[in-house]
């Protein structure tokens, strides 16, 4: 059974699911699709060409769907937002719609946790699992792999790839490519380890092992793509061939710490 507020404004067109909640004031757009048993609460917009799914729940004031803040857009572009089932969407979020220069969506996976706050911008593509901490916020075309985190007040640069499984600390800045399984920080942020917490949340005691030994591998003294070539050719784990594609793949470069001496 839908309940939905008196004052909420549902405009003609949009499709809405069953056992969905929308509260006072919030706004529903023509075209828009809400999934079912999906709760949309006090003054939430959610605009034209946006997708959320089922169980998911956008809270006050929060607007998916608005058109991307890019000055080369044009109004008569079709563009929206895709989201998964089980998101949440907390207070002030802004999710931009896409553009032509990607496929015209800006599309999150399932049980995304975006915390208050944050900014996705046009064109992202996230993955299934992801948390954002409060103010965290990502330029255009920015990709984020599946169970990959990334902290409060931390700022993504456009078309930074974060691979799977990722921990990017708060407080950083990322300008480049973050390879999966791995956490970095600082600003600008570079890569200081494995992922331990979130690969043991996730892998068994082999794997992990395995995965360690990959990371000392291809961050040993050398060429990082010598290295990620050389593995991949000689490794049946399909963890750690992601690591390695990754690593060939990448177009903005991989930020490898290097400790200052302080002697």
């Amino acid at each position: 059974m839908k309940q939905i507020h008196p004052s909420a404004v549902i405009e003609d067109g949009a499709i809405i699911g069953d056992d969905v909640v929308i509260e006072a004031y919030a706004y529903v757009s023509k075209n828009a699709r809400i999934g079912n048993e999906v709760i949309i609460k006090q003054g939430a917009r959610v605009l034209p060409n946006v997708s959320i799914g089922d169980n998911s729940k956008i809270f006050s004031y929060a607007i998916v769907g608005d058109i991307p803040q890019d000055i080369s857009y044009k109004n008569e572009q079709k563009s929206g937002v895709v989201i998964g089932k089980n998101a949440t969407i907390r207070e002030f979020v802004t999710i931009n719609s896409g553009t032509a220069k990607g496929d015209g969506f800006t599309r999150i996976g399932d049980n995304a946790f975006i915390m208050a706050y944050c900014h996705i911008a046009h064109d992202c593509l996230l993955g299934d699992n992801i948390i954002m901490a409060n103010n965290a916020t990502l330029a255009g075309h920015v990709e984020l792999g599946s169970y990959s985190v990334v902290g409060g007040l931390t700022p993504i640069h456009q078309f930074v790839r974060v691979g799977e499984g990722c921990m990017i600390a708060g407080a950083s800045a990322l300008s480049q490519d973050i390879v999966p399984f791995c956490l970095a920080e600082g600003n600008r942020a570079s890569i200081r380890s494995l992922n331990l917490v979130g690969i043991r949340r996730r892998f068994d005691k082999s794997e992990v092992d395995i995965l360690s030994k990959a990371f000392r591998f291809l961050f040993r003294r050398g060429n990082i793509k010598d290295n990620a070539l050389n593995l991949l050719e000689n490794t049946s784990s399909e963890n750690v061939k992601k690591m390695c594609q990754f690593i060939l793949e990448t177009k903005r470069g991989i930020p490898i710490y290097k400790e200052r001496n302080n002697g």
